[in-house]
């Protein structure tokens, strides 16, 4: 196993490049049920028509769990978009054309992203009166079955020279209401400071799929507040912004 190229870093995990090979290396302490549940549920999503990084296996290395997944050549759709911001019409339709795709898959034994929010806005620092307020929204929310990516934005996203896309990093895959995992791509661009792309974002996927935007609006609160428990500290205060219990107008 050659850990020489790390690729990308990530909170309490590395990832690395081998060869035809991506190792994806949690630090010692990791829970082994995590990593083993992260692992089923990919290769839950595996069997679906998405286009996805395969897993090759589960592994130990220096007492460190890890996931080895097949390679992907290309670049990111962030990557695209920077290099080319005269195209970014273009790559903001395949990217909203993507995630719909995805809403549109059928994954039936993942684990519900209603029980996640739930237990995250539980964990959270707010208050009793704003997490009660918080929970009884969510729990007002329609129940829906689609597949949720969890961390969908353009870094996730490789294109290769065929113009094929590949969605990567599934450990947030959940099933729910698509329109909460909407909302967390548009709290993700907010976060980067692309908030004009974030405007474009929510706009075009509510005009492809004839969604109100004040739904997915209502989502913001309970997403942030869910957010909020894993953010980094700069990203918190923000988060926390949003984290109210009145309408959006």
């Amino acid at each position: 196993m050659n850990l020489d190229r790390i690729i990308a870093v990530r909170t309490s995990k590395t990832v690395f490049r081998d060869n035809d090979k991506v190792i994806k290396m949690f630090d010692q302490g990791y829970k082994k049920a995590d990593v083993l549940n992260e692992a089923l549920n990919q290769a839950r999503v595996e069997e679906t028509n998405l286009n996805i990084p395969k897993i090759l296996e589960v592994t130990t290395y220096e007492k460190r769990w890890a996931i080895v997944y097949n390679y992907v050549e290309g670049v990111t759709l962030a990557e695209e978009m920077e290099r080319h911001p005269e195209q970014l019409a273009e790559y903001l339709n395949l990217f909203v054309d993507l995630q719909i795709q995805m809403h549109n898959t059928k994954a039936p034994l993942l684990n519900a992203l209603r029980d996640k929010l739930d237990r995250q806005i539980e964990q959270s620092d707010l208050s009793a009166t704003i997490r009660y307020e918080l929970r009884m929204r969510l729990e007002s929310m329609p129940r829906h079955s689609k597949l949720c990516h969890g961390d969908f934005n353009p870094t996730n996203i490789i294109i290769n020279k065929q113009g094929e896309c590949t969605i990567l990093d599934w450990s947030h895959v959940t099933i729910g209401n698509a329109s909460a995992d909407v909302a967390r791509t548009y709290l993700l661009f907010w976060l980067e400071g692309k908030i004009d792309l974030a405007n474009q974002y929510l706009n075009l996927y509510c005009e492809k799929t004839n969604t109100s935007k004040k739904y997915i609006q209502q989502w913001l609160s309970i997403v942030a507040a869910a957010q909020s428990i894993k953010g980094k500290e700069e990203e918190r205060e923000f988060l926390l912004s949003w984290v109210n219990v009145v309408d959006y107008e």
